[in-house]
């Protein structure tokens, strides 16, 4: 048993300090996954846009936001920011698309190239050869997304395949009848934002404003009609909010959030280590073990480390060691009754076990609530918070405990003489 709980400390050991060097910007694997930090922490912009959904019917209006998103984080991948954040929001009656751009520098082209509508057209697809070499090109047409007027999941009625069903209006159907018809057996090309999304094979001239796209996997026709119906249906949106913070800004925060990481994990383990003398010596080792494991997690995840996020990773360095002060007075209690230390030590964590379980259980709870039911800043913190509790756990059970069975031994048994 002893044996087996040196090989697991080891393993333990050595994947901390794996996780170290991971954690570690300038370490050669830390280079192999740079951090994802919020724009609070290395600047940027963040955008919020109000949904014009007034002339959008109600059963399209979940399409229509969900292909909105799509369009703008693609426009927004242009720029070259690093892992953009796109999200829908609700507030009160109002749709709201929140962009964040985390190490922007031109806010003012992001603003401009994101704020125009989604426009979705037409393309006849001319093949040409020229010195053996055949090259592909794209002609305009008159056909465009004002004359659709929505698009559908649909399904074949004799091989229940997915297909996508479109519709056009009076006008627009003139155009597609026409444009069909020249294009027999030839692909039309669809664009949204002048990236091709769609070229499907014309069969026939079509006529009646109605025409379906197969050939199409279910997951690809959803992902379609998204497009279709953020290109198709008028529904602008309006920059009503802009928060820019600096780099500098964004650095000194970074920075005074690390300092104040290292000076709470200094002061527990001082703590600790004065409170519990030997047993603190091992409760420090094990939180040194758990803050490179949580970071490595936040990195590899990986996790946008935000202020708020920041915050619910230094609280959990002090919650980590609640679960060993639990244990240690258990210990001490049992230690009192005269029982060696080996026993104590197996009677500490079984009498503190619950009282660990129930405290942890309701900030897991009270994190779940947090992350499911708030916006994104409070998501950030208890997404940490979450992370940070289950692996304190982990390290407060299985870590301080196979370092106490280790290292902590029961004190030999003094001969007695008899007279």
């Amino acid at each position: 048993m002893r044996r087996y709980s040196g090989f697991l400390l080891t393993l333990i050991i050595l994947a901390a300090i794996v996780a170290g060097f991971f954690v570690y910007p300038q370490s050669p694997i830390g280079k192999w996954r740079p951090w994802r930090l919020g724009l609070d922490l290395v600047g940027g912009a963040h955008l919020v846009y109000q949904v014009d959904l007034s002339q959008v019917a109600s059963d399209d209006q979940a399409s229509v936001l969900e292909g909105l998103r799509d369009v703008i984080e693609r426009r927004v991948n242009l720029f070259g920011v690093a892992e953009p954040q796109v999200y829908l929001a609700k507030t009160g009656d109002r749709s709201e698309l929140i962009v964040e751009l985390a190490g922007i520098k031109s806010v003012d082209e992001a603003v401009k190239q994101i704020g125009e509508t989604p426009f979705l057209d037409f393309r006849e697809v001319k093949e040409a050869i020229q010195n053996g070499t055949s090259t592909i090109a794209f002609i305009p047409t008159a056909l465009n997304g004002r004359y659709i007027t929505g698009a559908k999941l649909d399904f074949d009625q004799t091989t229940q395949k997915p297909q996508v069903a479109l519709s056009f209006t009076s006008e627009g159907s003139k155009i597609f009848e026409e444009l069909t018809g020249r294009n027999i057996g030839k692909p039309i090309a669809i664009f949204l934002d002048n990236e091709l999304i769609s070229w499907p094979t014309v069969q026939q001239k079509i006529s009646g404003g109605n025409a379906v796209i197969t050939g199409v996997t279910l997951e690809d026709a959803r992902e379609l009609i998204k497009r279709f119906n953020a290109g198709a249906l008028p529904a602008p949106i309006t920059l009503i909010d802009q928060l820019t913070i600096s780099p500098s800004l964004g650095a000194d925060s970074l920075n005074k959030g690390i300092v104040a990481g290292l000076v709470g994990t200094a002061l527990v383990m001082l703590f600790m280590i004065f409170y519990y003398r030997l047993l603190g010596v091992f409760a420090s080792l094990a939180l040194i073990i758990y803050i490179a494991f949580i970071l490595g997690i936040f990195k590899i995840v990986p996790i946008t480390l935000t202020l708020a996020g920041l915050a619910g990773f230094i609280l959990t360095i002090g919650m980590a060691v609640d679960a060993n002060i639990l244990i240690f007075e258990r210990v001490k209690e049992e230690l009192k009754k005269g029982l060696s230390r080996t026993s104590a030590i197996a009677e500490g964590f079984r009498r503190a076990w619950p009282s660990i379980r129930d405290s942890n259980t309701s900030t897991i709870i009270t994190a779940l609530v947090l992350y499911f039911f708030t916006s994104s800043f409070v998501q950030g913190f208890a997404l940490t918070l979450l992370i940070g509790v289950l692996i304190s756990m982990f390290s407060a059970i299985t870590t301080t405990r196979l370092f106490l069975m280790m290292f902590l031994k029961d004190k030999p048994q003094r001969p007695t003489t008899h007279n």
